[in-house]
């Protein structure tokens, strides 16, 4: 009973151990059964490879009868030719495969050859027609010139008017500053009256040693002395922060404080406020009559400020024709627009051009490509 119940436990360890042997036995089973099909395919094709790699006798052109496997008996009558044909046919699917391969990139040569030749010949036509539109319609050259010659003439005149106003101003400050010291010398002069020459002593300013008297002997001559009411108010009147006369000004006496009166009374203040308070107009009164045309213009201007044309669907209109015609200065065409098929892009002289061929405007073919698609023979020549 104690073996059964040991082998009862067990049970489940010898299932593990049979399926892991199982498995190990059919992987190295596998691996044999590769091992062997590797070993076959090397011996069979060493064995064919040697068998056509041997010379043929010269008589007889076979190969010797006691090397040939069996497996290969039948073949032993053209091992010679066997090589042949494969080498022919070798070298014609070889043959045929590059040829395709080069008829592929010639076309796909050819097509980036016209792509990169259709790209350039459209971007010069973009780059012509670019040149038009601005010239035509975004700037204008001789509305631009117009324009600059114009402002150069305004800049000019403001700049004579600026100059003139800057003289004006100078031309006053020196007036004034003149006007500044005659007063002040005028005012010395009748601070220092006393100082004046009399019949009898000759005064400080006209001394008997000078030839001519001093200047300010001959403005003290020509005014008055001045009086001693008159010094405070022309000290005033000359330097404002000087002081005054304070012994007659007396302080004001303050104000009386205001009582809030007895009684269930609201302040002054409030009621006056509340009296004489604005008017608060409603919205309809406050806003303009013409707010709305106002606020419209504003965005038209803003929108006109912002955009290059002002007709923005002029280009795609024939509004523009009627427009008079501004004269190049490079040609020799009359004023008005000519129609088309008369415009001379070029010189109206027609006698040089006669003797002149015409010019060629298509295309000629490439001549790397004229024989495209077509078969050679071994010599090169066509088929």
């Amino acid at each position: 009973m104690a073996d059964l119940e040991l082998l009862l436990l067990q049970i489940e360890l010898i299932k593990e151990e049979f399926i892991t042997t199982d498995r190990a036995d059919e992987e190295r089973r596998v691996k044999e059964d590769r091992a062997a099909l590797r070993i076959q395919s090397w011996f069979r094709g060493t064995r064919l490879r040697s068998y056509l790699s041997m010379k043929p006798d010269r008589e007889t052109n076979k190969p010797p009868v006691k090397t040939v496997p069996v497996h290969v008996i039948c073949v032993t009558t053209f091992p010679l030719h066997l090589q042949r044909k494969a080498t022919i046919i070798q070298k014609i699917w070889r043959g045929y495969i590059a040829r395709a391969y080069f008829r592929k990139k010639v076309k796909v040569q050819c097509f980036v050859m016209k792509m990169n030749f259709y790209n350039e010949m459209a971007v010069r036509i973009q780059k012509r027609w670019k040149g038009y539109y601005v010239r035509k319609y975004v700037h204008n050259y001789y509305a631009r010139k117009r324009y600059l010659e114009g402002l150069t003439k305004k800049n000019e005149q403001v700049r004579r008017t600026m100059e003139e106003f800057a003289e004006m101003q100078r031309n006053e400050r020196e007036h004034h500053q003149v006007e500044c010291e005659e007063q002040k010398t005028c005012l010395q002069a009748q601070r220092m009256h006393f100082l004046l020459s009399t019949h009898q002593i000759p005064g400080v300013f006209n001394s008997p040693y000078r030839d001519f008297p001093h200047e300010m002997e001959l403005q003290m001559k020509s005014i008055k002395p001045l009086l001693v009411k008159d010094i405070q108010q022309k000290r005033q009147a000359m330097d404002p922060s000087a002081p005054g006369d304070t012994f007659l000004k007396t302080r004001p006496l303050p104000p009386i404080p205001s009582k809030k009166p007895q009684g269930p009374f609201r302040d002054p203040a409030t009621v006056l406020q509340q009296r004489y308070r604005p008017l608060e107009p409603t919205l309809r009164v406050a806003t303009s009559i013409t707010d709305l045309e106002e606020a419209r213009e504003e965005l038209r201007r803003g929108e006109w400020r912002g955009r290059i044309i002002d007709h923005a669907f002029q280009p795609f209109s024939h509004a523009h024709k009627n427009k008079k015609y501004e004269r190049s200065i490079h040609t020799t065409s009359s004023f008005e627009r000519l129609a088309y098929g008369t415009v001379y892009f070029r010189e109206e002289n027609q006698e040089k051009l006669r003797g002149k061929k015409p010019f060629k405007s298509i295309f000629t073919t490439c001549n790397v490509f004229d024989k495209f698609g077509q078969l050679y023979s071994n010599a090169g020549k066509i088929v």
